[in-house]
């Protein structure tokens, strides 16, 4: 059932519904609310009929969302296909109001019917079906139909490499190694859990901090070792820094018991302790992307708990320490979705990667769901692969374990921020952590939503300069210099400074133009205690030999 679902618990939802149905039922103000929309909507939507008729150029009714790009094509704004997609906006309208603003109704289940009525609205869009989209009827007509022919062909190509478990068409041609994660380096460090490889130098003297990059292990660590020209690692190491990135192994069965414990300890401190080995005497600039950076965290609470001064600064990218506020993903976070979750990971001792895949889809369904089907199998074109799509296919798993603890402790009880998370029996406090922090958040983030990753300044004991970026949780920290539309905003506190709110921030502070990465390496430098000559690739005297070249083996890992 929870394969069916995309681990979506069925008792979450029916709960929900229950709530809201009962509530609403128990509501003839609200009902009446509803009846007299559902009038003023019919009229409202039978005047612009008549004048759409008569006059082409009349404007329509009910205007879509600044995100929606569903109807901007010309081939909307003519009869009657105008029609049926006012038509449709106005009832996708009349049925937020329905499931919103229902008295009594807890926050959690008006969100979850909200978001959950949303998604079957957008299952019926106009735009899904032949009959009612411009734009397919137009293609099907000049192209004699051949455009759903190879839509055909695309779909049945898609659910051969679905039920094969194959990645999809054009992955094969990115491959670690080959095409992408090609900056040059060494595995220098191997246990069951990580690999740590070290860049090779590309400059004759290098800053004396080196770089240590925790990404996530929701994803391969490649994410930021693209393209040569996308790659944030061959970026930071021209610009004379001397990088470590974790790769980390991809969970089996065999792994369930693997808790936040170990990735901490066999991860992140494991990490800190052989680059501290390769390079004594110096701190380390500490970088966390996403899941990484909440791990590093709480490996920088800890530290300064028990008194180890390792990090000379901390950078977080689309990272969250607070999960009060974290979006659309807290839907799928609550106690019967997570047992719902839980016995699911029990019976396969993992969560599989595409029962996570179909809660971020539905995050952004219009974008990742039904434009794809609309595109490649109703107009019968295929995209091309680009890199991040290549990788973003190369998926991994999460142990059981793991991930029952982060949902429920972090997520679900919000442990870290309110100073409830225990590491050895212990709790571990933000508050405790004296360092420069660098925090990028991405305006579009539906996994870590910037108002939730601005959240780091309510830490009132940190020196917190923080960058919003335009674009995704992937393509907003993916920014290289040169890439087109880019901008970013960014302000400076100092620690135990008034704190600003997020919405007056954002009005407040400046635009820049440009990638942010710049803005980050400058800060960077005014990090450093200067420059010194490269260290060598590992220290084998000190028992961390050069094993393989990078990318190494657990990258590869399917």
């Amino acid at each position: 059932m929870g394969r069916f679902t995309l681990g979506v618990s069925p008792s979450a939802l029916w709960l929900a519904y229950a709530d809201w149905a009962v509530h609403l039922g128990t509501s003839p103000g609200k009902c009446q609310q509803l009846a007299e929309k559902s009038v003023r909507k019919a009229v409202r939507f039978m005047t612009y009929a008549v004048h759409a008729m008569s006059d082409p150029d009349t404007p329509p009714c009910i205007e879509p969302l600044p995100q929606d790009r569903r109807f901007r094509s010309e081939a909307w704004q003519q009869l009657p296909y105008n029609l049926i997609y006012q038509a449709f906006l106005l009832n996708q309208q009349w049925w937020h109001s329905a499931m919103t603003g229902v008295g009594g109704v807890s926050s959690h289940h008006e969100q979850v019917v909200s978001f959950t009525t949303r998604q079957l609205l957008d299952m019926v869009s106009p735009v899904n079906f032949i009959a009612t989209n411009p734009e397919i009827i137009s293609a099907t007509l000049h192209e004699n139909g051949r455009n759903l022919l190879r839509g055909a062909m695309n779909f049945w190509a898609d659910w051969e490499r679905a039920l094969g478990g194959k990645p999809p068409i054009g992955a094969e041609n990115f491959h670690p190694g080959e095409q992408v994660a090609l900056t040059k380096g060494k595995v220098i460090y191997r246990n069951p859990l990580i690999e740590l490889i070290q860049y090779a130098p590309a400059t004759s003297d290098v800053h004396k901090e080196p770089v240590l990059i925790v990404p996530a292990w929701i994803m391969k660590y490649y994410i930021l070792d693209l393209s040569p020209a996308n790659s944030l690692v061959r970026h930071l190491v021209e610009a004379g820094h001397t990088v470590f990135m974790i790769s980390w192994h991809n969970p089996t069965a065999g792994d369930r018991e693997l808790g936040l414990n170990d990735y901490l300890k066999s991860g992140v401190l494991e990490a800190v302790k052989a680059i501290q080995a390769i390079v004594p005497n110096t701190k380390i600039n500490a970088v966390g992307y996403c899941l990484g950076g909440t791990l590093l965290s709480i490996a920088a609470a800890y530290m300064a708990r028990e008194g180890t001064a390792a990090f000379n600064s901390i950078s977080l990218l689309a990272a969250q320490i607070d999960f009060t506020e974290a979006g659309e993903l807290t839907l799928f976070v609550d106690d019967s979705q997570l047992d719902y979750l839980e016995d699911i990971m029990w019976d396969q001792g993992y969560l599989d990667s595409r029962q996570m895949a179909g809660a971020f889809q539905l995050l952004r369904s219009n974008d990742l769901i039904w434009s794809f089907v609309v595109h490649d199998y109703l107009m019968g074109r295929r995209a091309p692969m680009t890199d991040l799509m290549a990788w973003n296919a190369d998926s991994t798993r999460m142990p059981y374990r793991m991930h029952s603890e982060y949902l429920r402790r972090l997520f679900l009880k919000n442990e870290l921020f309110e100073g409830r998370y225990e590491v050895d029996g212990r709790p571990i406090a933000l508050g405790d952590i004296h360092l420069p922090m660098f925090a990028v958040a991405t305006e579009m983030d539906h996994v870590a939503p910037w108002r939730s990753v601005y959240k780091v300044n309510l830490v009132e004991d940190m020196d917190v300069t923080f960058l919003l970026t335009n674009g995704g949780h992937n393509a907003g920290i993916v920014s290289e210099p040169g890439h087109p539309g880019r901008h970013y905003r960014m302000s400076h506190r100092l620690e135990n400074t008034q704190y600003i709110d997020p919405e007056t921030w954002y009005a407040q502070a400046n635009i820049h133009e440009g990638s942010w990465w710049p803005a980050w390496f400058s800060w960077l430098e005014r990090q450093s205690q200067g420059r010194a000559q490269p260290p060598n690739l590992g220290s084998p005297e000190k028992g961390y030999l050069p094993l393989i070249e990078a990318p190494g083996r657990y990258v590869l890992e399917r």
